[in-house]
């Protein structure tokens, strides 16, 4: 693998330095590549490269990067995710929400100071883009780290699922009248830094910190190490008291950091193993290896074990976490946000994902720019438009997310612009949070803080946090598929204090918006003379008409059973056609990604500070 940053020597030499500015110019592309081995196909790459950059900063520097986006046939955005942008709001990277996307052939800069240390990644935030590859690790550097005396060497592990068809490919198979029940395409693959067989050289007697982030469109991984133990240090951003833990569970977006203290001996090696979460999955097909496994290696001239057989998946409870700052639990809520989440059709026959009965639609007019150009009618929700599902907050206020699943499968729910913290999560089928029994609900002292937790299937999970950073934010379930389908709201945090600190938009922002005839002012409608005629405003479709139903599954005693039904369904023809295409396709010619140069780690003259 790619050469570890020496924290060790890094300590020796580092002192206080001023606040740098880090530039990158990215020129967004199409290469090939063949992650798993088994099937080469297009990715978005960057400056000709996949898997694409690491971002290394320390505290308190900024970030300038030139994104020129030569796809030819795709728009393009960049988010910064777990990052909260203070002051530059119109830099989160959301389409349709903080800026226009990129057209094809467009240039675009993203200008930030980040303030928050830890363990973050970018991606698209454009079209479901980023699980075609659009997606890498960022690390921001702390010298104050609290374990920084306990490391000896760093490296950053990715967790992510793959599939063989690029996403605007499957899309328009996943939302269609023949796949009624919205059963998401099933990945392909599970891969570590976007390959797989990842080798990791250890030495004896030192403490790795390894930052672990889960990249994937869809799949949860179980991550565990033979013979080791960890000591998770953060979640998402957010020291904690470390906390001893055999297996870890990683939804779609969160990262968490773990310190491994390696034997005194090179004996043996050892399985890194991921094992994606297969209760996320309608379909079990019965080709798909769910593990990838991975290897400290302690001598690479002894074998490398298959992993054993584990009897039961039992990972860490992070609601158990405590911060190591200790903050306390937040006073009473100024504003409870209640959101019931449910899978349904419209009358195009396809599969939706609402809150609150609502499907997200995205506006005319980027949900930012209506704050902006609204004066002070940007404090009405209405203007934002009824299906962009505005919540309009105060500064300051102490919000409550009150989050009941009605749906019977996980969704790992992330919230832009903020960490929040997670004070409630029932277990499985614990139903309506308003109808659970008081006595059995005590919120922690302090609780975890993290920006992306997962509610388990029809349960619920209560979250609070402080409206302190103006600006627009989405709320929204980091299943790719669910993005697609519509669960998704916004919070237009302060906007008064917004219009502010932006009194205008850097040039290029317009520009952008004018190559594709996006308005950039009003409601979001994109009218001006009345900010409460929504006339025209981007809609969902309409309801299926009373009495209708789409054809569910029949109850199956077995994965084998539904497989069946799924293979003789009218939803599941193109399935089977893209399994007979990679059939077909696949030849020796393929070049597996682990012969791509892997740029996850920094050169070995990287000076950056420690952790």
């Amino acid at each position: 693998m790619a050469l570890l940053t020496k924290l060790a020597a890094l300590a020796a030499s580092a002192t206080l330095a001023a606040a740098a500015t880090i530039t990158h110019h990215f020129n967004i592309t199409w290469v090939r590549a063949n992650p798993d081995g088994a099937f080469e196909r297009p990715v978005i790459g960057i400056n000709g490269q996949w898997p694409i950059p690491r971002i290394d900063a320390d505290v308190g520097d900024r970030i300038v990067i030139h994104v020129d986006n030569q796809l030819r046939n795709q728009t393009t955005s960049l988010h910064f995710h777990g990052l909260f942008m203070n002051g530059t709001a119109h830099m989160d990277g959301a389409a349709a929400v903080t800026q226009c996307p990129i057209p094809a052939g467009a240039s675009f800069t993203y200008n930030f100071t980040i303030n928050q240390p830890g363990t973050y990644w970018y991606h698209s935030h454009t079209h479901a883009q980023y699980p075609d590859g659009l997606r890498g690790p960022l690390v921001v550097h702390d010298r104050k780290f609290p374990y920084r005396d306990q490391v000896d060497e760093e490296l950053v592990l990715t967790l992510s699922d793959w599939y063989h068809d690029e996403m605007q490919t499957l899309i328009p198979r996943f939302m269609t009248k023949g796949n009624p029940t919205g059963a998401e395409p099933v990945p392909n693959a599970a891969l570590m830094n976007e390959t797989q067989n990842l080798t990791v050289a250890v030495r004896p007697n030192k403490t790795y910190l390894f930052r672990i982030i889960n990249m994937g469109a869809f799949a949860a991984q179980y991550l565990w190490i033979e013979g080791h133990k960890m000591r998770i240090v953060e979640v998402d951003g957010v020291y904690t008291r470390d906390a001893e833990a055999d297996m870890v569970y990683i939804s779609a977006a969160q990262r968490v950091s773990v310190l491994v203290e390696t034997k005194a001996d090179t004996a043996a090696n050892f399985p890194i193993v991921a094992c994606m979460d297969s209760s996320l999955f309608d379909v079990l097909p019965p080709d798909l290896n769910y593990n990838s496994t991975g290897w400290l290696v302690y001598d690479d001239t002894k074998a490398k074990p298959e992993p054993a057989l584990v009897d039961e998946l039992a990972p860490f409870d992070d609601m158990t976490l405590v911060p190591y700052d200790n903050m306390t639990l937040l006073p009473e809520p100024d504003r409870v946000v209640k959101l019931s989440v449910k899978m349904d059709n419209l009358g195009d026959g396809a599969n939706y994902a609402f809150f609150n009965n609502i499907t997200y639609v995205e506006p005319k007019v980027p949900s930012l720019y209506t704050a902006l150009s609204t004066g002070h009618q940007a404090n009405n929700s209405v203007i934002y438009g009824e299906y962009s599902q505005p919540f309009v907050l105060e500064r300051g206020e102490v919000v409550q997310v009150v989050l009941d699943n009605l749906d019977p499968g996980r969704h790992p729910f992330h919230l832009h612009g903020h960490n929040f913290q997670a004070i409630h999560r029932s277990e499985e089928e614990g139903g309506i949070f308003e109808d659970t029994d008081p006595a059995k609900v005590r919120f922690p002292e302090m609780p975890m803080r993290r920006d992306t937790l997962v509610v388990w299937p029809n349960g619920n999970i209560v979250l609070r946090f402080r409206a302190d950073n103006p600006g627009v934010w989405l709320y929204h379930c980091h299943i790719e598929w669910h993005v697609v389908s519509g669960l998704l709201v916004t919070f237009v945090e302060a906007p008064a204090d917004l219009q502010k600190q932006l009194l205008a938009l850097p040039e290029d922002h317009l520009d952008v918006c004018r190559l594709a005839n996006i308005p950039t002012v009003g409601n979001a409608a994109g009218n001006t003379a009345d900010l409460a005629d929504l006339t025209g405003q981007n809609e969902p479709h309409a309801p299926l008409p009373e009495g209708s139903r789409h054809n569910s599954p029949p109850a199956v005693s077995s994965p084998s059973s539904l497989a069946v039904w799924w293979a003789t369904s009218a939803s599941a023809s193109w399935r089977v056609d893209l399994r007979d295409e990679r059939t077909h396709t696949r030849s020796g010619k393929d070049i597996p990604s682990k012969d791509i140069p892997n740029v996850f780690n920094p050169p070995s003259n990287s000076s950056l500070a420690l952790p």
